[in-house]
């Protein structure tokens, strides 16, 4: 019988031995735990009562550490529930990679720069590039969106995302404008000279396909010229832009040097320059009124539940977007005095009656304090983490 303890005890040994070799250790105390889990797992009231009940509000979070050796950055990718098959409205989020091409197509026509003055026919505003894409981060413009939509049209938009493997996504449509689905553009009239115009052909797309995916009918109901329809709300022929594809717009923006040439976005350094700036430039800079357009106006993360100023020495490079009781924000947040830079994209939907186009989501009660409260979870740990 000693013969027989002493045996097992020897073969203990080796089996915690061998548990010491592929794990680290014996004891599970001693593993990493999963940061974003811990995050969400927060007992901070705006984390839990969005968590006590995840199932009905789509939750998906994709939290990327940064880290620098010499020259080399490093990414580590943390996810909770990202599915590029459980669809999500991406409401103002498709502006972002709208506002980049734009600047890219710009450099395929020698007579025009981000400062060409335009107007799109049976418009009223005279703009340039640079204005409509300063709006489009500074406070989610809907119309400068569709100025820079008329200017490439969806088929330009889609084929160039996916030869930059940026897929799934799907742009179908403007926004927050009568026939937003016309597959035609409008025409651009340029100004060549203070005096001599241009106009532009117009662009005959493709029509959107009906999308097939989890969640694409969503509710129990929507109102449809006022009428209350008793029937899920149909995303189907909606825009597409999964949590993948917006981290990696975001991701080959910021640090392009981590892509091929085919997969960067083919901007010049100054442009490049131009358009960090915009991303994190606060709507006061540009001349937006502060008391109606603060600081977190479009910064969900860390600050949406508050209307006090950023610090300066932290900068968020982000598009946000709220459209049909969904909240989604895509940043990469730079803290110049902590040395800390992470990115975070995390989208939910707060729908609490379930129906569509009633207005009457929990944006400020649930969902921005949800965000808020995220970013403050992952800054916290980031502060502490060891680079």
């Amino acid at each position: 019988m000693i013969q027989l303890q002493v045996m097992q005890c020897k073969t203990w040994r080796q089996l915690c031995l061998l548990t010491v070799l592929v794990l680290g250790s014996c004891t599970p105390q001693t593993k990493s735990a999963n940061p974003l889990k811990l995050a969400l797992s927060s007992q901070d009231p705006n984390i839990k009562r969005v968590m006590d009940h995840v199932e009905v509000h789509e939750l998906q979070v994709r939290y990327t550490q940064i880290d620098r050796k010499n020259d080399s950055i490093f990414f580590t990718d943390l996810d909770f529930q990202v599915d590029e098959n459980s669809y999500f409205y991406p409401a103002s989020t498709v502006k972002f990679p709208i506002a980049v091409l734009s600047l890219e197509k710009l450099n395929q026509v020698d007579s025009l720069s981000r400062n060409t003055l335009f107007y799109v026919e049976g418009d009223t505003l005279e703009t340039t590039f640079a204005e409509e894409i300063s709006k489009i981060f500074a406070v989610s413009d809907n119309q400068a969106y569709n100025r820079l939509f008329e200017f490439m049209g969806q088929d330009y938009i889609n084929r160039q995302l996916a030869s930059k493997g940026i897929t799934p996504m799907r742009i179908a449509h403007r926004l927050s404008t009568p026939n937003a689905d016309e597959i035609t553009t409008k025409p651009l009239i340029i100004y060549l000279n203070d005096s001599t115009t241009a106009p532009t052909e117009p662009i005959i797309n493709t029509s959107a396909k009906a999308l097939q995916m989890n969640g694409i009918k969503k509710g129990s109901g929507y109102y449809e010229d006022d009428m209350l329809q008793h029937e899920p709300f149909d995303f189907s022929l909606k825009n597409y832009y999964p949590i993948d594809a917006q981290h990696e717009v975001l991701k080959r923006t910021l640090f392009p040097e981590k892509y091929s040439e085919m997969e960067r976005f083919d901007l010049s350094g100054e442009q490049h320059k131009f358009l960090l700036n915009a991303m994190h430039t606060l709507p006061k800079a540009i001349g937006y009124d502060p008391e109606t357009y603060y600081d977190s106006y479009v910064k969900f993360f860390m600050y949406g539940d508050e209307e006090a100023d950023i610090p300066p020495h932290i900068k968020i490079y982000n598009k946000v977007g709220y459209a049909y009781g969904t909240l989604t924000d895509c940043a990469y947040i730079s803290d110049t005095k902590n040395h800390i830079e992470f990115l975070l994209t995390a989208t939910i939907l707060v729908n609490k009656d379930g129906i569509f186009n009633d207005d009457v989501y929990e944006y400020d009660d649930l969902g921005i304090p949800f965000l808020a409260a995220l970013g403050r979870e992952i800054y916290n740990y980031e502060l502490k983490r060891k680079k």
